[in-house]
């Protein structure tokens, strides 16, 4: 498709918090999205799942604008995010646009990325002020709030080199809900941690499902967290969506054999 076969805008009627569409991906000569379609609801929270290599994470990272796209549009809240219009036509967006699209997005990352010199609240703080232009007392107002919520406000002093994994990325999903983005990302987050601090996470997480309408997508390999917490499951396999559907339908009976495969070999694995 010519970029001009696709929407400015994507209308009223028909605008999911996120759309991928027709959205290709290559490193070189390997594909690692091959034409991806994909749509997430507001307030829909989607988990990818699929081996490695199969462009779970570049779904995200292409959302934060971290990778340019060799074909397609990406869409949130109904406006491109990958694109602009300039003169009546869809152009690659420049850095300028890039950047005010990305305060729309928050992402958790599986390595915390907090600054080290800086305390847990003056993260949080950070972005507010500098890319949303916060007053410094509203900032920390919201910030203590929600450090609060994730059980993150006992140590809102300390620096992260005092905190513990689970307890920093508490912090970065604190840091990211304080942009006060449209859609939440997460990638591998419990994957760096130990396992007796994983339920700190996932817990948080839980309670963003069930508590805020935030749209969520969210790459883990933990299958049982996927399936409790999860809308919608997307098995990914060679940069194409395999199979999807409700977590029951897609772990209970899967009808490709590559999803059978691959939660077989997870279900052998754990």
């Amino acid at each position: 498709m010519d970029l001009s076969d696709y929407p400015l805008e994507l209308p009223e009627g028909d605008r999911p918090m996120v759309r991928f569409m027709n959205v290709t991906k290559r490193y070189g000569t390997l594909t690692v999205l091959d034409r991806l379609d994909l749509d997430v609801a507001e307030g829909e929270m989607v988990t990818v799942i699929g081996p490695s290599g199969s462009g779970k994470t570049t779904v995200l990272r292409m959302l934060m604008t971290l990778e340019t796209i060799n074909g397609g549009v990406i869409y949130v809240d109904g406006k491109p995010l990958t694109h602009m219009e300039k003169g009546g036509k869809l152009v690659p967006a420049n850095e300028r646009y890039l950047r005010k699209a990305r305060s729309s997005i928050g992402m958790c990352f599986q390595h915390f990325n907090l600054f080290p010199h800086m305390t847990a609240l003056q993260n949080c703080m950070e972005g507010p002020v500098q890319v949303l232009g916060m007053s410094k007392s509203e900032a920390r107002a919201r910030s203590e709030e929600l450090l609060e919520m994730v059980g993150m406000i006992d140590k809102k002093d300390q620096h992260p080199s005092r905190l513990s994994g689970g307890q920093q990325q508490r912090v970065a999903i604190a840091r990211a809900l304080a942009m006060r983005p449209k859609v939440m990302l997460f990638d591998e987050v419990t994957s760096a941690l130990d396992p007796e601090v994983i339920g700190e996470v996932t817990n948080v997480i839980r309670q963003l499902v069930a508590e805020h309408n935030l749209t969520m997508l969210m790459v883990t390999h933990q299958m049982g967290f996927a399936r409790d917490i999860s809308d919608r499951i997307c098995f990914f396999y060679q940069g194409k969506i395999e199979e999807e559907g409700p977590p029951e339908q897609l772990f209970e009976t899967p009808q490709k054999e590559r999803t059978q495969q691959f939660l077989s070999a997870v279900k052998d694995a754990g």
